[in-house]
């Protein structure tokens, strides 16, 4: 990278950030401290209003803004396809700004940047979800949780739960401090502190109704960060299933969340997971009908060879 490149680099970065020490834009640029005190000291006198305080860092002054000067085919090509999934996964609101952000983008575009561009798009696709009632209430609730997590408002639902509580129950009401939103395998999942249970607790949306926000505010613990949250696992059964070789590409290419590791040899495919409760994966086994067999534990070989009986009575 040639010194021109860097100092614009340099401003990007103090644009992002509120402060950036010069060990840290060093280390990323692999370039020595003396010369980013050189560099600063040259976007200084070029007029750029760069605020440093010893022992913490540099940062901009409010208000300064620089634009980028330019985007390559393939950074247009990635921005362009960020505002599609805003459009598609997104509420209303965030899909008329995601429209308006690819409108920007566009016209800050060279002629033959943007036809390039124009090009590749055209050969790569987000397919939309389907228009199911489901996924418009997801996004109803999307919209009203997020508003929540800026005004850090409490929000209260009922919950329909996948598996019962130890008294049978599959349904709750929920008051919670909402802390965060993430796509998972597709589905929208709430991160949030739970009244009821008073820890960190997930929740998907399409299993939310009734949701209201309330006028209780809370506060986001200082050491809590989105990013940087990691669930504790608490799978702790140990779940060991045999596939025939009919499906084992099937099952290969399902990429189901919950498998710790599979094996392909003589008698079929076994595949390992790892569960809270056997209940998770009932629905996922009956799905594959004769060409699976639980080997363990026993309780959920049996627990499958209920339901099949069920089934069979039915039929």
């Amino acid at each position: 990278m040639n010194k021109t490149d860097r100092l614009l680099a340099i401003v990007l970065e103090l644009q992002s950030r509120e402060v950036v020490r010069a060990e840290d834009l060093a280390t990323q640029f692999e370039i020595s401290v003396r010369t980013i005190y050189r560099d600063i000291q040259a976007l200084s006198e070029a007029g750029v209003p760069i605020l440093g305080a010893p022992g913490t860092g540099y940062s901009l002054m409010d208000g300064y803004f620089l634009p980028p000067v330019s985007f390559t085919v393939e950074e247009a090509v990635t921005l362009l396809i960020g505002t599609d999934f805003i459009e598609q996964r997104f509420d209303d609101e965030y899909r008329v700004r995601g429209q308006a952000a690819r409108r920007k983008i566009e016209a800050l575009l060279s002629e033959s940047v943007r036809k390039e561009t124009s090009r590749l798009r055209k050969a790569l696709r987000l397919l939309e979800p389907g228009k199911q009632v489901a996924a418009s209430k997801e996004r109803d609730s999307f919209k009203t949780i997020r508003r929540a997590i800026v005004d850090k408002r409490k929000i209260r639902f009922h919950y329909s739960k996948k598996i019962a509580d130890s008294t049978g129950n599959h349904h709750s009401d929920r008051i919670v401090a909402p802390y965060g939103l993430v796509l998972v395998e597709g589905a929208w999942m709430l991160v949030a502190h739970c009244d009821l249970r008073q820890e960190i607790r997930h929740f998907r949306l399409s299993r939310m109704t009734q949701l209201l926000d309330l006028e209780d505010r809370f506060e986001l613990p200082a050491d809590f960060t989105l990013r940087d949250y990691q669930p504790s696992d608490d799978r702790h059964l140990r779940v060991h299933l045999r596939f025939t070789h009919d499906v084992a590409d099937q099952v290969k290419e399902s990429n189901h969340h919950l498998i710790e590791e599979m094996a392909e040899h003589q008698e079929g495919l076994d595949v390992i997971l790892r569960v809270r409760h056997p209940d998770e994966l009932m629905q996922w086994v009956l799905g594959w009908g004769a060409n699976v067999r639980v080997m363990e534990p026993e309780s959920f070989r049996n627990r499958i060879m209920e339901e099949a009986e069920k089934m069979l009575k039915r039929y």
